[in-house]
């Protein structure tokens, strides 16, 4: 017996397919820690306050760039194109220095040091992610460019203050009482405030970065002869870069060519790092699972889910209802009786009864006398065989031959004998 499903098969394929997606969809959200833009006010690319640099970043998408914010760790360290690292004061230099040391033969890489200490604006028409600016402060890295000193201080260098380009660019910054600037060994300048301080220079190394060159006024062939290494930018201003900076529009063209010249390659994604401003993925089982070197074994696992759900959608028929335990009826209860003797192997004790009842059924069919002999009955089915003229044997020999059998064999044909001679007298 079989029942047919209470769901078609489309029906079906949709669940698992819903079923599958929701689960790579709960790997992806875990994985990646999305839980919404990441506007709480922060120095990060999700911030949309003054010290924020979410313009910065749908400034560079506006103009085709294909602009990412990385919340994965270990993507910082592997992923190609440029990198914009945001780093609280409060960062580890250790692990800054880890990641722009892993990067300096995948892409270029631009640190923005952090300077303004601000706070949720509880102005009445504040939007979400705004924020008063209230003190400055500068960062405390051990561990990464420790041969550079960054300070703050008012730009009195010159009465227009602002920011300056060698070749003559100018633009202002949003408060010159606050300049933070940077100085030590190793530092190839490439912005300046107008007292002269550095606002933004690259770690001078074996690199060869021409766009650099350009952009700072220097000559076109300076630098080393290692074409395959990728500079790193240090920001100290990071007006220069963030929200509150960029409402200047010569500051906006001016982040834009930093941002280019650091790159040098237009086709490369720019990644805004959001791990160090705590918006990093946390590893879960879950994503571990995804990871080398358990993901072969993942894979394995849904391959082989794969295959079962195949075999379970495409087998023969539907499916197979079981029958009672102990069926009903009179062929039920000959085939329980018959498969009982075969069980015993007892067969040759009914070859007798199966000879002498087919005797019975034949003198009543023939309408024979009754109270005689055995014997004398099977004379008369003889008899009856003659006048007939019915070829074969007399029934009588069968029988004797089906009394005396002993294999199952030969019960079962001497038995198929007497069933034909039964067959053709009634």
């Amino acid at each position: 017996m079989s029942a047919a499903s209470p769901f078609s098969r489309g029906t079906v394929i949709g669940m698992l397919l819903t079923g599958a997606l929701a689960f790579v969809a709960l790997l992806w959200f875990l994985g990646n820690n999305t839980g919404g833009s990441g506007n709480n006010g922060g120095a990060h690319v999700g911030g949309h306050g003054l010290n924020g640099y979410a313009g910065l970043a749908k400034m560079l998408e506006n103009q085709g760039f294909d602009v990412v914010r990385q919340r994965n760790r270990r993507a910082l360290e592997t992923q190609p194109g440029l990198l914009i690292l945001t780093p609280p004061a409060e960062a580890k230099g250790k692990e800054i220095a880890k990641v722009v040391e892993a990067r300096r033969y995948i892409g270029p890489t631009i640190v923005v040091a952090p300077k303004w200490f601000a706070v949720p604006s509880r102005a009445q028409k504040a939007k979400r992610g705004w924020v008063d600016v209230q003190s400055t402060a500068t960062p405390n890295w051990p561990g990464f460019a420790d041969n550079v000193s960054v300070e703050i201080g008012a730009n009195k260098g010159s009465t227009t203050g602002g920011w300056r380009l060698s070749e003559g660019r100018r633009g202002r910054l949003p408060d010159d009482r606050f300049v933070e600037s940077g100085s030590g060994k190793g530092l190839v300048p490439i912005v300046n405030a107008a007292n002269g301080k550095i606002l933004a220079a690259w770690m001078e190394d074996d690199g060869y970065y021409p766009e650099l060159n350009a952009l700072a006024g220097i000559d076109p062939g300076y630098g080393g002869e290692d074409e395959d290494l990728y500079p790193v930018v240090l920001v100290f201003e990071p007006d220069l870069l963030d929200n509150w900076g960029l409402a200047d529009k010569a500051t906006a063209l001016l982040a834009h060519d930093l941002v280019l010249a650091t790159a040098d390659d237009n086709a490369q994604p720019i990644a805004f790092d959001m791990t160090f401003n705590g918006f990093g993925a946390g590893r879960n089982l879950l994503t571990l699972a995804f990871e080398p070197p358990f993901l072969a074994a993942t894979i394995c696992l849904l391959l082989a889910a794969l295959a079962v759900a195949w075999r379970a959608l495409h087998r023969f028929g539907p499916t197979l209802q079981s029958g009672p335990d102990i069926a009903h009826g009179k062929a039920a209860l000959v085939g329980n009786a018959a498969g009982l003797i075969q069980r015993a192997g007892r067969v040759h004790l009914i070859a007798a009864p199966y000879a002498d009842a087919t005797r019975e059924r034949l003198a009543l069919a023939l309408g024979l006398p009754r109270g005689q002999t055995p014997e004398a009955t099977e004379r008369l089915i003889d008899a009856a065989q003659d006048r007939r003229g019915l070829a074969g044997p007399r029934f009588s020999a069968a029988a004797a031959h089906l009394r005396s059998s002993r294999k199952p064999h030969d019960l079962t044909r001497r038995a198929a004998v007497i069933r034909e001679i039964e067959k053709d007298l009634t």
